[in-house]
């Protein structure tokens, strides 16, 4: 996996930022960029919805949903030569292919591992399979696949690139890690079977897990392979519900057992199994990252802060 180091990227000095007032140059506020990049990403996006459903109604599902990924994408990409006339060096796709499939591996074998735990534990149990022949099994998975695919690169583009990366700027790795987190975790909070403790415990296994992981590759490829894998390898092979949505996979499965241990009927992300496996992943990456010197200080520290996620304090 290459990574490259800050010693790899040019670096501008807080004490060496010119001392110009707010209005004169807005955009080097983190708050303001912040602001610009919602309306810029977001707007396209709802745009390219509205113009999709006039187009092609309930239909093309998948070319729907392509057309917004590449839409909004590209609306981001433009807000980054733009705004921040840099390259998104974030979006980085064949450079990054061997970190989308580490965080592949990564994540469903975590997945593999809470499922074999709670089988262990006599919670998780394999009743059969879903399908009679292995034609319709596969269509059953490959379904799902182009909505956990959007779901990963939405999602990781939002609290990732966009959240973590422009909160960093200014608060650092911490107070991004810690805010983009919690601002993940009760992202969930509306689902089905959502409890106060569900919230916390995506914040805590998904968005700190996926926020260093960013920090550690400052791409989005290790992110979204991660959660893709595990939402796919959890919904479509496990048939567990996903964030509080019933999966239906290519097994037959059903839990029993204590809530806090299976997760309950929003899944096994409310298993405080999950919740030690994948923090335990994700403190790995959080000193992979230090020891890379991807960490970043906040405002207030005497601190070099790479190029690439230089901006005012806000």
């Amino acid at each position: 996996m290459q990574i490259e180091t800050l010693e790899n990227i040019d670096t501008l000095d807080l004490q060496d930022t010119s001392p110009l007032r707010w209005y004169q140059n807005p955009t080097r506020h983190a708050i303001v960029r912040l602001l610009l990049v919602i309306v810029m990403v977001f707007g396209t996006m709802a745009l390219s919805r509205f113009i999709n459903s006039k187009l092609f109604g309930s239909d093309h599902m998948y070319l729907r949903n392509a057309i917004n990924v590449i839409v909004t994408l590209g609306a981001y990409w433009l807000y980054v030569h733009l705004i921040e006339k840099r390259q998104a060096t974030e979006l980085t796709l064949w450079r990054a292919l061997p970190e989308f499939g580490a965080g592949i591996l990564v994540a469903s074998g975590l997945c593999v591992a809470v499922v074999s735990i709670l089988s262990l534990l006599g919670m998780f149990h394999i009743d059969g399979v879903n399908y009679e022949n292995n034609q319709s099994a596969l269509y059953a998975m490959l379904d799902p696949l182009a909505k956990f695919m959007v779901v990963a690169l939405m999602e990781e583009l939002f609290f990732r690139a966009i959240l973590f990366r422009m909160i960093e700027a200014s608060l650092g790795s911490i107070g991004a890690l810690l805010i983009s987190a919690l601002l993940f975790g009760f992202a969930h909070s509306y689902n089905d079977g959502a409890t106060i403790y569900s919230s916390l415990a995506i914040a805590i296994e998904a968005g700190f897990t996926f926020g260093v992981a960013y920090m550690l590759t400052r791409r989005l490829a290790l992110c979204v392979g991660m959660h893709l894998a595990w939402n796919f390898t959890q919904g479509a092979i496990f048939s567990v519900a996903v964030s509080g949505t019933e999966g239906k996979g290519w097994l037959k499965t059903h839990m029993t057992g204590s809530d806090w241990l299976t997760g309950g009927s929003f899944g096994v992300e409310a298993s405080v199994v999950t919740v030690l496996l994948m923090t335990a992943v994700g403190l790995i990456f959080f000193i992979l990252a230090k020891r890379k010197g991807h960490f970043i200080y906040g405002f207030w520290q005497k601190q070099a802060v790479p190029a690439q996620r230089t901006a005012d304090p806000i």
